[in-house]
């Protein structure tokens, strides 16, 4: 491998790991003040919150979530070649249509919150915390025209720090607007009769408070950075001297047919989250459980179980939109060989991480839930153990809708998610209407759709690229390396509780072994090679330590 493909892939591992940073500390800081969030909204206030995003989240897609990857994608192309005045007119026509995608999706949450929260979810208590949150629509819309615009000139910084802000401020506001709330919303409750629900209808509504003040406060930030990178940018387009310029016209239709398909494949799988629960909670009224049951089912899934997932999922989300505009630009250069290589490169350091995350988490999932959210029910343990496999097909499925997105191959993810959620649904009707399985049918459908995801990607990558992955490297020694640690940490999390009586302790020192176990044998047995090593960040330092302790 030449110098220029030796540092295009150092800097593909360093923009995802930057990106993947912000991302797993954005995920932190969400998870840790969803802990007092919990502890003041309840279970069924965490039910209310779940159903307001649930919608939310679908018109956030609709509007502008494919925005990011879109506008870099398309000014990385055009970057590529120095056609530095085609990628400010992406920029400005991405603009327009944030703007007026972001404006309209927010107004259709806020008049359309009653009809969508009470009537197509039969949850009417959550209308005040969708309400809260349609605002953000415009906001977030316009940020991610800027995060694509950086990410297109290859530098995650501005959507590293503006993420982590963003998610500081939100944590903030989230937590004290729900406490305000969730009192003012039991005096009103005692007043029409219903003190507890209408406490967790406003104190959720306090949680979503956060996300738009969060948003807002990133906003600003990516302007500022913007208007400082101007004076640089216009060097830029003094430089560009190409003749045969796009046309504003012409860049909106490349937009559009860029933003679509992304659109499409990621409502797809958005709606399956909605399709779930209108199942679940229709079925399961008609076969008997009590609406409290239900929603502390529904609660325990979406403010618990979907949140301690969504951390290591979300470096797959990272990799994949640092992978886009350097695999684009490979791709329509016709350079094969670099396509496959970051293909692989991509695949594997996804699974490196996935997989031991999936099996500690299936280990550690009652004492993770006591210790975060005081919850030791058997039924939340089951829910862990039978679910964290979707980590790492979901890490797997969100990694190669990405890669298929950046060789061209918009339509292929939206066909296979088309043909997942078809599954899906059966799946989770049958479980559910011949087996009883309750919530559990929403895990295991949801693993399902995972399942068949990755399968389809994985066909069409190997059709589309001719890529082969090394599956003792990228599958069979994280696996083997993961089902060693999972016994360790399994061990020591029961000889610690034996001796301590502590969970909190028992659980820390396990996930510290874990860890520590996990990175020796993945480097023992070769999982990762020095040369590897040496391309991620501080590389140099992890290469000595490693020699030091003689893991290399």
């Amino acid at each position: 491998m030449n110098n220029r493909a030796r540092k295009s892939d150092t800097n593909f591992i360093v923009q995802g790991s930057i990106l993947a940073i912000a991302s797993i500390i954005s995920r932190i800081v969400g998870l840790i003040y969803r802990l007092p969030l919990t502890a003041i909204i309840g279970k069924t206030g965490n039910d209310y919150y779940g159903t307001a995003y649930s919608i939310y989240n679908i018109m956030l897609i609709i509007s502008s979530y494919s925005l990011p990857l879109a506008v870099s994608k398309l000014v990385s192309a055009r970057m590529a070649v120095g056609h530095a005045r085609d990628a400010l007119k992406v920029f400005r026509s991405a603009m327009i249509f944030a703007i007026i995608s972001g404006g309209v999706g927010a107004l259709v949450v806020f008049f359309g919150a009653d009809f969508f929260a009470g009537t197509l979810l039969k949850t009417p208590m959550s209308v005040l915390a969708l309400k809260v949150l349609a605002p953000t629509l415009f906001v977030v819309a316009i940020l991610g025209v800027f995060r694509g615009f950086f990410q297109g000139l290859n530098t995650m910084m501005p959507s590293a720090f503006s993420q982590i802000c963003e998610q500081i401020l939100n944590a903030i506001v989230s937590v004290v607007a729900a406490y305000m709330l969730f009192s003012y919303g039991k005096k009103v409750g005692a007043v029409l009769g219903d003190p507890n629900n209408y406490a967790a209808a406003y104190g959720a509504a306090g949680g979503t408070l956060g996300t738009l003040s969060g948003s807002i406060l990133a906003l600003g930030i990516v302007i500022f950075i913007y208007m400082a990178y101007r004076r640089r940018f216009k060097k830029k387009l003094i430089r560009d001297h190409s003749r045969n310029q796009e046309s504003y016209g012409e860049v909106f239709r490349l937009l559009l047919l860029t933003i679509v398909p992304v659109l499409l494949s990621t409502v797809v799988y958005s709606l399956s989250t909605l399709i779930d629960q209108g199942v679940f909670k229709n079925i399961a009224v008609l076969q008997g459980y009590d609406a409290k049951t239900i929603s502390e089912w529904w609660g325990v899934y979406t403010g618990q179980f979907i949140v301690l997932t969504n951390v290591p999922i979300s470096i797959a989300s990272s990799l994949a939109a640092s992978s886009v505009p350097s695999l684009s630009t490979a791709y329509f250069a016709k350079d094969h060989d670099r396509v496959n290589h970051q293909i692989n490169l991509a695949t594997r350091f996804i699974m490196v991480i996935a997989i031991p995350s999936a099996v500690g988490m299936a280990v550690l999932g009652k004492a993770l839930n006591l210790l975060l959210f005081a919850d030791g029910d058997d039924t939340t343990m089951y829910i862990m153990v039978l679910g964290t496999i979707s980590i790492a097909l979901f890490a797997l499925s969100t990694l190669t809708n990405g890669l298929l997105q950046g060789i061209d191959k918009m339509k292929i993810p939206i066909i296979n998610s088309v043909i997942a959620i078809l599954v899906h649904v059966i799946f989770l009707i049958i479980l559910m209407e011949f087996f009883d399985l309750n919530i559990y049918a929403v895990v295991i459908a949801n693993n399902i759709y995972g399942l068949v995801v990755c399968i389809l990607n994985d066909i069409a990558l190997k059709k589309y690229t001719n890529s082969s992955q090394n599956i003792e490297k990228t599958y069979i020694i994280p696996a083997i390396s993961s089902i060693i640690m999972g016994i360790s940490v399994y061990i020591i999390y029961k000889l610690c509780y034996t001796l301590l009586h502590s969970n909190a302790v028992s659980t820390i020192i396990s996930i510290v072994v874990g860890v520590a176990v996990y990175g020796i044998l993945l480097l023992k047995m070769k999982g990762l090679t020095e040369n590897e090593l040496m391309r991620m960040p501080k590389g140099n330092l992890i290469v000595s330590l490693c020699r030091k302790f003689h893991l290399i």
